[in-house]
């Protein structure tokens, strides 16, 4: 291959005055889009990259070929129970948009289609699901689609079981513009509560629509003034409370009413305090807070029904231990929380007794994934890591035994063939600063593999390793791939995120620069191919 030379962007002498101190910056002309120089400058960087994936054609197509090999195009979701129903979603190959399904039993799922998104989006250069919402009855879907891209959506209510015996049909309903901001039936399926946007598009209004009535006619029943909160309603999973949280990035307010009583005053549950945070669920006989007040990485609370703002504690404050969601069902508690840059979940029964559920031995990601069902001892988990592809998992609480319901299909991968483990680098002030890194069984640390530090560290964001078919390509060819959990991510608690913003905004940077450090003197990557 003939040898490519770069574009080298002209230095212009050009300094930033700045309260800690003056700055050359000879790049400077570079923020002016409009100058010639810099459109002939960012033509030239394109042209080069077309040479450089022009030189490379081959091993662009291999690669390709071998990632699109190692990928099921044709597949289906695991079957979720949901009263008399099993819901499944079901991809096509060669299809851009998924396909929604019902059965009678789970081996039955795909017999019955409730909405074929390919079908919806004949015609439209963008189409978006937004709302998926079955009523109470299983008879009616409320669903929505943006086919602009603008982000409002045109909410509809489909008759899934037609009185002719025919296919699901939409009804006369229609609501355009609505957010994503979510919807809620009411116990007797006839009213339907939807979030509409201002003109920022932020979710601030939530409406409530009769069905069979014009949308003019619907009511406002809540309104969010200020734009610094945004709005999201849902049912609780007990099917039996209707729950609007306002939230901003610091802080949060939630109102309830009853489902059974759609047209009843809403309930506020505590008026918002700047910098505590707080959402609620039900558990049947009482409500689960999850809350940092007075705990900076969140404690759990219940209230009773009939004074929802007396919170009284059930799960402490674990400094380090962030508590990041409860899920009450009719028997038992879930908790997800990270704690050493690990998700865990633990199962807490009304005897006050707990466990721990098991996770991978490498490091790895486990959540919950479906449980629409309120009264079962079956916890469905989804759990995935660098060389586990997502696995959906259902454990019977009762016994502990668990069964694999569905694992995603990797064609042609010999997962044997990898190794994902944890490492923990020393930023410059000491901290521990931890490392998940993949690579094939054959590695040996000698210093000569090129390596792939990846990293994010800001707003809280926590990232648990995941797995892809494409990074294997990369490790097939003797790469490290190295996921560093800096500062500013939220793996190690809320200090961790603390510690990692604004003033000590540095130590996200200085983290990863470490991580890099540690790989190369470690042998576990080359310093000159990072």
């Amino acid at each position: 291959m003939p040898e490519l030379t770069p574009p080298h962007a002209k230095q212009v002498p050009h300094r930033w005055s700045r309260p800690d101190g003056d700055v050359e910056d000879p790049w400077a002309w570079l923020a002016d889009r409009d100058d010639p120089d810099t459109v002939a400058y960012l033509e030239a960087e394109n042209a080069h990259t077309l040479q450089w994936f022009d030189a490379h054609d081959g091993l662009v197509e291999e690669l390709f070929g071998e990632i699109r090999s190692r990928i099921r195009e044709d597949d289906l979701s695991a079957p979720v129970r949901k009263g008399p129903w099993w819901y499944v979603t079901r991809t096509l190959q060669d299809a851009a948009y998924p396909v929604h399904c019902r059965g009678a039993s789970a081996d039955a799922a795909t017999q019955f289609v409730l909405l074929d998104q390919n079908r919806e989006a004949q015609g439209h250069d963008h189409f978006d699901v937004g709302a998926f919402d079955i009523s109470p009855d299983h008879r009616l879907l409320a669903w929505s689609c943006d086919l602009d891209g603008s982000e409002r959506y045109a909410l509809r209510v489909r008759d899934l079981q037609p009185h002719d015996g025919g296919p699901p049909r939409d009804l006369d309903d229609l609501i355009e513009g609505t957010s994503w901001g979510g919807t809620a039936w009411s116990s007797d399926n006839t009213h339907l509560f939807y979030v509409m946007p201002d003109e920022a598009m932020r979710p601030f209004q939530v409406w409530r629509h009769r069905l069979g009535t014009p949308s003019g006619d619907d009511v406002m029943v809540w309104e969010e003034p200020d734009e610094r909160f945004f709005v999201h309603i849902e049912r609780t999973r007990s099917d039996a409370w209707i729950v609007i949280t306002s939230a901003s990035h610091t802080s949060s307010e939630v109102w309830l009413t009853p489902a059974d009583d759609p047209s009843g005053p809403l309930r506020l549950v505590r008026p918002r305090t700047e910098d505590v945070e707080y959402s609620v669920d039900d558990a049947g006989d009482r409500f689960v807070i999850v809350t940092n007040d007075e705990a900076v990485d969140f404690r759990i609370m219940t209230a009773p029904h009939d004074a929802p703002g007396a919170w009284s504690e059930l799960v402490a404050h674990v400094p380090g231990r962030r508590i990041t969601a409860a899920e009450p069902f009719a028997g038992h508690l879930v908790v997800h929380w990270w704690r050493d840059a690990q998700t865990e979940v633990l199962v807490r029964f009304p005897d006050g007794t707990e466990r721990v559920v098991a996770g991978l031995g490498e490091p790895h990601d486990i959540e919950l994934d479906a449980n629409p069902e309120w009264d079962t001892t079956v916890l469905r988990l989804r759990v995935e890591s660098f060389v586990t592809p997502p696995t959906v998992i259902d454990e019977d609480l009762a016994t502990g035994v668990r069964t694999v319901v569905k694992e995603h299909p990797t064609p042609n991968v010999d997962r044997s063939r990898y190794v994902a483990r944890r490492v923990w680098a020393t930023a410059p002030d000491g901290v521990r600063v931890p490392v998940d890194l993949l690579h094939t069984v054959d590695h040996m640390p000698d210093g000569t593999a090129p390596c792939l530090v990846y990293g994010y560290g800001s707003y809280e964001a926590s990232m648990a390793p995941w797995f892809s078919v494409a990074r294997l390509s990369l490790v097939d060819r003797g790469w490290v791939w190295a996921l560093a959990h800096p500062r500013g991510g939220g793996e190690l608690g809320r200090q961790w995120y603390l510690d990692g913003k604004l003033l000590a905004k540095r130590t996200t940077f200085t983290d990863v620069l470490a991580v890099a450090d540690h790989l190369a003197d470690q042998g576990e990557a080359a310093a000159d191919r990072l």
